[in-house]
């Protein structure tokens, strides 16, 4: 059988293979937003399996193997590590055709050297017992992983009442791999959360304490939430993210806020209506907080989550039953962003879609509120979460190719809870190589090496070392 995986995966022509091999595959990784976690980091931890490092946490291989008749105890149940390994070896063969059979076999190609044989039942002992054997080398432990793919930022993904610790640590501590930087990013979701009065007041109660001050009513809310923020930028957080089921369309006052939160903070329910007013200026008070300090505000938009309410009630969130939502997006996405960009608060904005029929409304948004103090201001995001496969990515780049400037995009995230996403970025410059390969044979480009070269590392690499100001 000729091998899957083999040097010129996906590349489909001599300018794709030159531009990925020459240029793509030799630029350092910028993870600007992803779910690791900071401990593990910090500790440099070593993974006991194969399961632990590529299986615990991924839902999008839960999902794949429930659709394949896969008990949860396989999933996310008590089952023995081989077991789930086994378990997920029986279902690759039926992802054909699905990225994670792409992803599995990259994963398992770099860094591991497994590139003979595909996984599956049959191939389980073998490749168990290989990775296992290989994650017992030193550049197999989180920071080991991260060198060997050279990722010279990771921005993990933080709530405003986390005390940062381990971000701390990793910098002020002597480290097997010091020319990483790890850096948190500001997620204030459950601010904004007021749909559960009694976890909302816990959450607040744990911001009390963070900030030392009291959160009695909305002043003092954003005072807390703004000496976080101060904390957060000196720990080295550039970058803020909000997850958006939708975006509310309540305009609300600042003196309408003062009443509706403290009518939360009286565990009085709000009307779904007061929700979307509450939510709305919060989220307009943030984002003034994220332009104050010169970040960029990342919004991911579109996610239904949690459509499973006996799963949800079993296994909690992020598990493996969420999906894409149609909530109406272009009209209130655009009054939000004109009420801060009226007064000159609209800070660099990073847009992500989770609907697929939103590509072309967010590549055009864009353009609304670019205004020339920034090359690529706002910007279209890489394809999110059901989208960062080949079709999702190729559909991305396409639309900000036709309404925008590809030319300024600030290039792929992992967006992952696994140390072994980086295989993504493989991906993602194997398909953006290939893309200007076809345009070149096509007369579409022109065959002009400095030109394309320029391109293709700005889109891998430098556009985000510059866009973000890391200093690497």
């Amino acid at each position: 059988m000729k091998q899957f995986i083999h040097d010129d995966f996906l590349l489909e022509t001599e300018t794709a293979r030159h531009l990925y091999h020459e240029v793509a595959a030799t630029q350092p990784i910028v993870d600007y937003h992803c779910h690791l976690p900071p401990d593990l980091i910090a500790q440099n931890h070593r993974f006991r399996s194969i399961t632990e490092v590529w299986l615990d946490g991924d839902h999008y291989k839960w999902r794949a193997m429930r659709a394949n008749g896969v008990d949860e105890r396989y999933c996310t149940g008590n089952a023995s590590d081989w077991e789930k390994f086994e378990a997920w070896a029986r279902t690759v063969p039926y992802t054909l055709r699905n990225p994670l059979y792409h992803w599995t076999h990259l994963e398992l190609a770099f860094p591991f050297g497994v590139s003979d044989r595909l996984l599956s039942e049959s191939t389980a002992r073998g490749i168990f017992d290989a990775t296992n054997e290989r994650l017992q080398e030193p550049s197999f432990t989180t920071l080991g992983l991260l060198e060997q793919y050279d990722v010279k930022v990771v921005c993990s993904t933080d709530d405003p009442v986390d005390s940062l610790e381990h971000h701390i640590a990793h910098r002020e501590a002597p480290k097997a791999y010091a020319a990483l930087k790890l850096l948190p990013t500001w997620r204030p979701d459950m601010s904004m959360a007021v749909r559960d009065l009694g976890a909302y007041a816990a959450w607040l109660g744990k911001l009390e304490a963070a900030a030392n001050q009291s959160v009695g009513n909305y002043g003092e809310l954003l005072s807390a939430l703004d000496k976080r923020h101060a904390f957060f930028h000196q720990v080295g957080c550039r970058l803020s993210d909000r997850g958006l089921d939708i975006v509310p369309d309540v305009a609300c006052s600042a003196e309408r806020a003062k009443t509706l939160f403290d009518k939360a903070r009286r565990q009085q329910e709000l009307t779904l209506e007061e929700q979307d007013a509450l939510r709305w200026r919060l989220l307009h008070d943030l984002a003034v907080l994220d332009h104050g300090r010169g970040w960029t505000m990342q919004l991911h938009i579109g996610a239904l989550r949690n459509a499973n309410t006996r799963m949800l009630q079993k296994l909690g969130p992020n598990t493996g039953f969420d999906s894409i939502g149609d909530a109406p997006l272009a009209g209130p996405l655009a009054r939000w962003l004109d009420a801060l960009d009226v007064k000159n608060q609209l800070p660099k904005t990073i847009f992500y879609n989770l609907n697929p029929r939103d590509n072309e409304l967010l590549a055009t948004m864009c353009g609304n509120f670019q205004d020339g103090s920034t090359p690529g201001k706002m910007q279209y995001g890489s394809g999110w979460w059901f989208l960062d496969q080949l079709d999702g990515m190729e559909k991305q780049m396409n639309a900000l190719s036709n309404m925008g400037l590809l030319s300024r995009f600030v290039g792929m995230l992992t967006d992952s809870r696994s140390f072994l996403s980086y295989s993504r970025h493989e991906y993602f410059r194997r398909l953006l190589c290939n893309m200007i390969g076809n345009d070149v044979r096509r007369g579409l480009l022109p065959d002009e090496a400095s030109l394309l070269t320029t391109l293709v590392k700005a889109v891998c690499f430098e556009n985000a070392r510059e866009y973000f100001r890391f200093d690497v």
